[in-house]
């Protein structure tokens, strides 16, 4: 089932595509493709409990739901 997750940076939100199995490094390479900012130098943080999200899990598993 596909969603939506709101990623903000500066001033600017974007609005992701993808699923809830999908892992935190799939989102930050969709991304990339949008703010040409390395994978590696990306941190997608949980603003409902502040917690950095580990690449190598699924946006379920983190507890991400969509906008």
């Amino acid at each position: 089932m596909a969603m939506y997750i709101r990623v903000k940076r500066m001033k600017t939100t974007y609005f992701i595509q993808c699923d809830p199995t999908e892992t935190v490094l799939d989102v930050k390479q969709k991304l990339f493709a949008l703010i040409e900012q390395p994978v590696n130098n990306q941190r997608l943080v949980l603003m409902s409990t502040e917690e950095v999200l580990e690449d190598s899990k699924s946006l379920a598993d983190q507890k991400v739901s969509h906008v």
